[in-house]
């Protein structure tokens, strides 16, 4: 249909508006003040190398903002925050991770506030108290070295794991985080029911399950060194990375894995409080979600899909339990409580 006289003019008045509506008017007023403060200081668990610095790279040539992160894992995070909050010198202005945000909320140390981007996303990527927003989402499974399990031996279930030919091959990480051993009592638990979690977990400490206190991606190192042939509750995504590069990588969709979301907040006291604003904005837009999809993570936009789709768990052939902050937070006591009992 063609347009013509007033009813161009009108249109055209109408398009006109549109380019000024209230809300792009606010995008750029938070811009233009972000770029006052010039800086903006990021507490992320996301691997510097990876992601935090391509991503760090890209904010700054886009806006001219200069991002300082620190990279440290969930708890390290929250700690880190927790001390600088209760000293009144809070440094982070904006943060992520899995479960850090539910402990700080407690402590009155994040801004409760959803980025417009955040929008087009699914529900249960957004905090309905609006303390944090979903940026990807992790997927927790077992990963092996190719060279030392065989195709027709890679153990595809729970009880596959209590094969005695992987007594002592098996290795995990001890710390109380979701991508660690305290993870994976929390899967078994919740999927198998209690009485029969805990008899499978007292089977599996007789595999005498070595248990190292690192970073989940150093345990999948150590896999792929051959110190171990299997590593329990690795990132699937990491897995991918590596056999990338070349290394005898692969990881298993047991079933159910545990899903976590990694989320990002802004402090409440946040020094740089626009530039944070604006940072996170810029982590969760298309833009930010297509960043982690080129860096091999799962965006949670469910239209910039993983270059990788197997990853993701699809409800059927893979499945999943997925987890957020604050049902980690509630429950990582009695999972890391279960853990000690049987393995320690």
């Amino acid at each position: 249909m063609r347009l013509c006289g007033r009813g161009l003019v009108a249109a055209l008045t109408l398009s006109v508006l549109a380019a000024f509506s209230p809300a792009q008017a606010l995008d750029q007023a938070l811009i233009d003040a972000a770029k006052k403060e010039g800086r903006v200081v990021w507490y992320t668990t996301q691997i510097v190398n990876q992601f935090a610095r391509p991503a760090a790279e890209a904010f700054e040539k886009k806006y001219g903002i200069r991002v300082d992160y620190i990279r440290a894992d969930s708890n390290e995070v929250a700690l880190r925050i927790l001390n600088e909050g209760r000293a009144g010198k809070v440094q982070a202005d904006v943060f992520d991770g899995t479960a850090a945000v539910a402990s700080l909320k407690k402590e009155n140390l994040v801004l409760k506030w959803t980025p417009e981007s955040a929008r087009r996303l699914p529900a249960n990527a957004v905090d309905e108290g609006g303390y944090w927003v979903a940026t990807n989402l992790y997927v927790l499974t077992p990963g092996y070295n190719t060279d030392l399990v065989p195709k027709n031996a890679v153990p595809k279930s729970f009880e596959d794991l209590l094969d005695p030919r992987w007594k002592g091959k098996i290795v995990w990480n001890t710390a109380s985080s979701p991508s660690a051993a305290g993870g994976f009592v929390g899967v078994v638990l919740t999927s198998m029911g209690e009485d029969k979690g805990r008899a499978y977990l007292k089977e599996l400490a007789k595999q005498n399950v070595t248990g190292i206190q690192v970073a989940a991606r150093q345990v999948l190192d150590q896999v792929i060194a051959g110190e171990y042939a299997i590593a329990l509750n690795i990132f699937n995504n990491h897995a991918v990375i590596s056999a990338s590069k070349g290394a005898p990588s692969a990881w298993i969709p047991m079933n159910p894995a545990m899903a976590v979301l990694s989320v990002v907040s802004v402090t409440k006291d946040a020094v740089h409080m626009n530039a944070a604003k604006l940072f996170l904005e810029f982590l969760v837009s298309e833009e930010g979600q297509k960043l982690y999809r080129d860096a091999d993570y799962m965006p949670i936009d469910p239209s910039v899909p993983a270059r990788d789709p197997s990853l993701r768990p699809d409800g059927e052939k893979f499945k999943a339990i997925t987890f957020t902050p604050e049902q980690i937070e509630t429950n990582m006591p009695k999972w890391a409580g279960v853990f000690r009992e049987y393995f320690r």
